[in-house]
């Protein structure tokens, strides 16, 4: 994602909590994603998390319509809740559909302690502080996924043949997915210049660590099902 390395504060955020990006972008789960050999049974735990995961995420970009203070953020945060809505969501349930999962069955799921605990992290950091505040709490999950895709997808040893997750990469590497990854750094940027001076990073550092932190702890989560 060559294209965020041009932005004002992602790479700030991201090289200020580079020890925690890298434990939650090369987590084994991720490794394993790569090279097809993730359990089955730890995979479709996680997709069901997952879906519970994107409505509380949902609910925070509604959140941010709510914190925001101009038309144009709140254009913004509509623009990032259809992005879940619409697209992820719609993605999601199709896609674990080929895995025995359907809607009904999904949101019925008790939620794992690495959900409540990330969600209501997010939710938490929007409702004491302000639109930046969530949107860096938000950041490692839109963007981290888009790195992700992105870096499996280019990778030569990643299993394509006979992978049962080479949809899932290709579904992040893709460009409607990248498309939302970039929006994001975007809105981050916008927030940081009218919204923040210089003395703001070190606590926006830390709510991006700790974000990035229980992003791991998702993966953790679905490795220790198996």
């Amino acid at each position: 994602m060559a294209y965020l390395d041009d932005l004002g504060l992602f790479p700030k955020l991201r090289d200020a909590g580079a020890e925690f990006w890298t434990a939650y972008t090369d987590h084994a789960f991720v490794t394993q994603l790569g090279d097809g050999t993730l359990p089955r049974a730890a995979f479709r735990h996680y997709l069901g998390q997952d879906y519970l995961f994107l409505i509380h995420f949902a609910r925070a970009y509604a959140l941010a319509a709510y914190k925001a203070e101009s038309l144009s953020e709140i254009r913004d945060a509509a623009a990032g809740m259809r992005a879940i809505v619409d697209t992820e969501m719609a993605l999601h349930v199709a896609y674990c559909a080929d895995w025995g999962l359907d809607e009904a069955a999904m949101e019925a799921l008790p939620e794992a302690s690495a959900t409540i605990a990330y969600t209501r992290y997010v939710l938490e950091k929007g409702g004491q502080g302000d639109l930046l505040d969530l949107y860096v709490a938000l950041a490692p999950c839109v963007i981290g996924y888009g790195e992700i895709g992105e870096r499996l997808a280019a990778d030569p040893a990643t299993v394509r043949s006979g992978n049962p997750y080479a949809s899932w990469i290709e579904m992040y590497a893709g460009e409607e997915y990248q498309s939302v990854a970039r929006a994001h750094g975007e809105v981050l940027d916008r927030l940081w210049r009218t919204r923040a001076g210089g003395e703001r990073l070190a606590s926006l550092s830390r709510t991006f660590a700790q974000a990035t932190r229980l992003e791991a702890d998702f993966w953790q989560m679905g490795l220790e099902t198996a």
